[in-house]
């Protein structure tokens, strides 16, 4: 009986031992809520908390002139924690007010909050703009929550849409600037506190905290928004007018490589990307890559001048029209016989400059091409840029320096093109290419400014002397005639290239440019202008120049310098061959007095009716008010901006006809 004994002892000690440990856990449970209890309660509700992001407003784009081109609109997102003290009592006039300010029904109001899912928290609004959320704040209602966000919004459109590109529904830029300079523009979220129950629904934390964010940096662009819609409007005009499938334009300030204006045809609209094809959303100035044609022999040119070679008087034998070199024919438009040097280059004689470039080393030609930038990158501070093709004299086949000399067996960009004739025009230094010209805060301090550079020196200042005569010579009397503007010295080239189509050149298809620069002796503006596959001509003066024409024409008002240039030159007398209805003279007649009495009546603060006056007088007036005037073409005003009777403002544009 004693090991029985025993047993039951063990078990009756093992069983005590079993009911104490529930007291010995109420206890300890006990003195830790009397001396931690505070702390453990607050490190709890810290838990609990939670952020939600304040999103960072994206920086706007800005032309040179301040015009906001890309910005975003604000919108705010309503929400409520209807247990907040307070809101029962303005309950009433909260719904009544809001349904009459958003359209909603006060009824769906009541059951909206009435049915939320989170017992703290219901959206009941998306989308209230500036005006409706500085209204919704002065009723000061407890417990409402305004959230923040943006979109982006283009104000003109497909206006310098490559250039502005366009950013994806998340706010990230996709291409152009919005691509290029997007870390800048994008900024750093700010974040308030919330609360969060086991279920994760949010709660309103009234008096959490809040951290501001870090808004975006404003970019300023080096492109003038009247100039950039001219350019397009004549381009499109242009590429219409010839039946082509395409067209691009770049004008650039040759001294410094600011770009001006950018365009290309087709173009879509930023607002709406997804609405577009990437063919219409391809800036086809940086990315697409073609042989040049005749643009190309100012490489050639450089290169037999600047190493003494030839002169632009030496006599070069053309023959009639056609020579073969190493059993390919070359041939030109019409058989030119024996011509000068610098005629070569303004009738565009491929016979002429593959003979002079016969006389070339193989590796000075490389290295000129290499010089002005072909085969390499202008770095342009935009995406998507290709160095174009330049293959090295190790792999030249027989016919490839002939061919060369005259833009073929080499692929090149329309920026590296403009880049090499800037070159030309300011006095050999290849410039860098730059669509930036500073960057500000979003209060408007200055954080960046562009430096402009050059790269290199590509030629010396007394060959890009020597060459000018020349490539003035083809806008007066050679294949660019139509580029032509009484009182403007322009300088320039045609280009024409057959496309390949099935392994083979296609006559019927070609690419048509010119480039050229003015005023010829003092560049202020290098203009390039490319028309893919046009019916009405293949040759870059037929198609090409008349564009360039009609944007030099609607731009040499917005320059003082050219301005100046033009009256000069028409003051004393100088003319130009006139190419049609296009010319435009400087008026120097008066309004008529009829015209000139609505002046007189006009009052201090309100834009006239300047139709019918000159626009000598019309410029006149306006800077005697303080007003900046955009100017396109000249003698009587046509068309004005403001319209009469608006406010007088910072800035008009008239235009002349």
């Amino acid at each position: 009986m004693k090991p029985k004994n025993q047993i039951l002892t063990r078990m009756y000690m093992v069983l005590t031992l079993l009911s104490i440990v529930p007291l010995f856990v109420l206890a300890q449970m006990g003195w830790i809520m009397l001396t931690e209890g505070a702390e453990l309660k607050a490190q709890g509700e810290n838990q609990a908390r939670s952020t939600v992001e304040i999103p960072a407003m994206r920086g706007s784009i800005l032309d040179r002139a301040g015009r906001a081109l890309a910005i975003n609109t604000a919108r705010y997102d309503v929400a409520l924690d209807p247990t907040i003290d307070g809101f029962e009592e303005k309950s009433a006039m909260f719904y009544e007010r809001f349904a009459a300010l958003t359209g909603m029904s006060e009824a769906r109001l009541r059951t909206t909050v009435a049915e939320r899912y989170s017992p703290q928290y219901v959206m009941l609004f998306r989308g209230l703009d500036e005006t409706q959320r500085e209204t919704v704040e002065s009723w000061d209602i407890p417990g409402l929550i305004l959230s923040p966000r943006f979109a982006r919004r283009y104000n003109y459109g497909t206006t310098a849409a490559h250039v502005l590109g366009h950013i994806d529904t998340d706010g990230t830029g996709r291409s152009g600037v919005e691509l290029q300079y997007d870390d800048y523009l994008t900024g750093e979220p700010g974040w308030h506190a919330v609360k969060r129950d086991r279920r994760g629904r949010i709660k309103a934390f009234v008096g959490g905290t809040v951290v501001k964010p870090e808004h975006g940096q404003n970019v300023v662009l080096t492109v003038d928004l009247v100039r950039q819609a001219a350019l397009e409007d004549e381009l499109a005009r242009g590429v219409r007018e010839s039946g082509a499938r395409w067209g691009t334009a770049i004008a650039m300030d040759p001294k410094t490589g600011a770009i001006l204006a950018m365009a290309n045809v087709p173009t879509y609209d930023p607002n709406h990307p997804g609405r577009a094809s990437s063919d219409r959303r391809r800036n086809r100035s940086i990315t697409d890559q073609f042989e040049p044609g005749s643009t190309f022999k100012l490489v050639g040119a450089a290169a037999a001048v600047e190493q003494d070679i030839v002169s632009l008087d030496d006599s070069v034998e053309t023959g009639d029209g056609w020579a073969v070199f190493h059993g390919y024919t070359m041939k030109d438009v019409k058989a030119y016989g024996t011509i000068s040097f610098a005629e070569v280059l303004s009738k565009s004689s491929n016979v002429g400059m593959a003979k002079t470039a016969t006389r070339i080393d193989e590796g000075i030609f490389y290295q000129y091409a290499r010089n002005l930038g072909f085969g390499q990158p202008t770095w342009v501070d935009l995406p998507g840029e290709v160095s174009g093709t330049l293959k090295k004299p190790a792999n030249w086949s027989r016919t490839s320096l002939t061919s060369m000399s005259i833009g073929y067996e080499v692929a090149v960009t329309p920026i590296q093109l403009l880049a090499a004739y800037s070159a030309l025009a300011n006095g050999g230094l290849l410039v860098q290419p730059h669509i930036v010209k500073e960057r500000r805060s979003i209060t408007g301090d200055l954080l960046w400014s562009q430096q402009p550079d050059s790269i290199r020196r590509a030629l010396q200042p007394s060959t890009t002397e020597a060459l000018r005569p020349a490539f003035e010579k083809t806008v007066q009397t050679g294949t660019a005639t139509s580029a032509q503007i009484r009182g403007l010295d322009i300088a320039g080239k045609t280009g024409t290239a057959l496309k390949v189509s099935g392994g083979k050149y296609s006559g019927e298809q070609a690419r048509a440019s010119f480039v050229g620069y003015f005023p010829a002796d003092d560049p202020q503006v290098a203009v390039l202008v490319m028309v893919g596959e046009p019916e009405t001509s293949m040759y870059g003066g037929a198609v090409a120049a008349p564009i360039f024409q009609n944007i030099a024409r609607r731009w040499a008002g917005t320059f003082p310098e050219v301005v100046d240039h033009i009256v000069a030159r028409v003051d004393s007398g100088a003319t130009l061959p006139a190419p049609g209805a296009a010319t435009r003279t400087a008026s120097t007649a008066s309004s008529p007095p009829a015209v000139q009495a609505r002046l007189a009546d006009a009052g201090a603060d309100a834009m006239p009716d300047l139709t019918g006056l000159t626009t000598r007088d019309a410029v006149h007036w306006l800077h005697q008010r303080g007003v900046d005037v955009r100017l396109f073409g000249r003698g009587t005003v046509q068309n004005q901006s403001p319209s009469a009777g608006q406010p007088l403002p910072s800035t008009a544009m008239i235009t002349g006809e």
